[in-house]
């Protein structure tokens, strides 16, 4: 059976308050024609396909239009589970109406085991795959809270919660092969940290647990599984340099931190019982071409002017760190990129902000700043991390465009 593993969809997440559902179109356009084109016959989606829990209608009609197109391009099933960002309720509301697509959505563990294990069937109706399909589990799901716990009494429950999970789901998958009386492959799902891997600052990564990422060890997976499908870290990468325990990462870079990197999903190649499976990873085109510039003006300047003779229409990030204060930035930018395609989505003014650091002490009055210095003082005055300011301040514009969309003469 061949199979693809993807995750980290997050359909409807904008970027610096941008929308982007024509790229999130165009993917699932492309997803569909390498379903068909490599004759995919099952298709594994390891969470947050949504953004957020309550995703807007737009978002909902490209999964759902994309489900359709699957089913009747001939992939037989489709195996899903819910992510973080995800409302299992939500994602399990049309369960009994997907199944009639071999549509299958797990939102939440469950304390039967078995209610997660799926079986896929070849053609012939023959069980061809048997899939643990474990969701994003939380913390009360796996863990009860007792007074008094520090945090690492708290992180070694966590990991304890997850491996007790994953070892009675391949308890009840062993029981189920014992039923059948013949051995088939058996797949685990799951959308996790684990132990060694690999983050990027500004990819959109959300911590799972309050106070610890909680990273699960690799070896605490049973040996059952001969192919693991991981969500939750948006790089591709294979754990502990196992290459059947994969993250397929995110299909849509989620930050300018993530520009130029390569995307992928997995298509996973099993020929027969008791063999690793041939992991091929496809690469994800770019559907919206993404450029961080750093630098002193002439040094931006030039390389927009680069942008500006190559086909495409980039969104830029730009971090000015030239020595010259440089007050009226934003209107030199806006003219270089003028009558282009390209499109500033977020600009930080190093020298300018050093300054505003400098006047915080002052007598200056909530009048004379802007909106996004206003925003900038709160970040500092907090001691935000810098790491965590990009989402910080992608959700900010958010609510800044969506103000403006909902009254665009209002003044906020």
């Amino acid at each position: 059976m061949k199979i693809l593993h993807t995750s980290d969809w997050h359909l409807g997440r904008p970027l610096y308050g941008q929308r982007r559902h024509a790229e999130f179109a165009a993917f699932l356009e492309w997803l569909g024609e390498i379903l068909e084109r490599e004759r995919i016959e099952a298709l594994l989606v390891a969470g947050d396909i949504f953004d957020t829990t309550t995703p807007g209608n737009r978002a909902q009609e490209l999964y759902y239009r994309f489900l359709c197109r699957a089913a009747a391009g001939g992939c037989r099933q489709i195996v899903i589970t819910a992510g973080n960002h995800d409302s299992p309720t939500f994602l399990e509301a049309p369960k009994e109406l997907l199944k009639a697509l071999d549509v299958h959505v797990i939102g939440s563990g469950s304390e039967n085991p078995d209610n997660e294990l799926i079986i896929l069937k070849g053609p012939d109706g023959r069980p061809e795959l048997l899939v643990a399909a474990v969701p994003y589990l939380r913390d009360r799901e796996i863990r009860t809270a007792e007074p008094g716990e520090t945090i690492e009494d708290k992180e070694r429950k966590l990991v304890e919660g997850i491996r007790d999970h994953y070892a009675k789901v391949a308890a009840a998958a062993r029981r189920r092969l014992e039923q059948m009386g013949y051995e088939i492959p058996v797949v685990a799902m799951g959308h996790l940290f684990t132990r060694g891997g690999k983050i990027l600052d500004g990819d959109g990564v959300r911590r799972l647990y309050i106070g610890s990422l909680a990273p699960f060890p690799a070896d605490c997976f049973p040996d059952l599984f001969t192919y693991i499908a991981l969500g939750h870290l948006h790089q591709p990468q294979t754990v502990g340099d196992n290459p059947t325990i994969r993250y397929s990462g995110s299909p849509l870079a989620h930050g300018f931190s993530e520009a130029g990197r390569r995307k992928e999903v997995l298509l996973v190649d099993f020929q027969g019982c008791g063999e690793p499976p041939a992991v091929t990873p496809l690469p994800v085109p770019v559907f919206q071409p993404l450029e961080a510039l750093r630098g002193d003006l002439e040094t931006i300047l030039a390389r927009i002017a680069e942008l500006k003779a190559e086909p495409g229409r980039a969104w830029l990030e730009i971090t000015y760190d030239g020595k010259p204060l440089a007050g009226n930035l934003h209107e030199l930018l806006a003219e270089a990129v003028a009558r282009s395609d390209l499109k500033i989505l977020n600009l930080r003014n190093q020298r300018l902000i050093e300054s505003y650091r400098a006047a915080a002490e002052s007598d200056e009055t909530l009048e004379e700043l802007t909106l996004d210095e206003v925003f900038e003082r709160c970040l500092e005055s907090h001691a935000v991390p810098e790491a965590q300011r990009p989402v910080l301040q992608s959700a900010f514009q958010e609510i800044i465009t969506a103000l403006h969309e909902d009254d665009p003469g209002a003044e906020v």
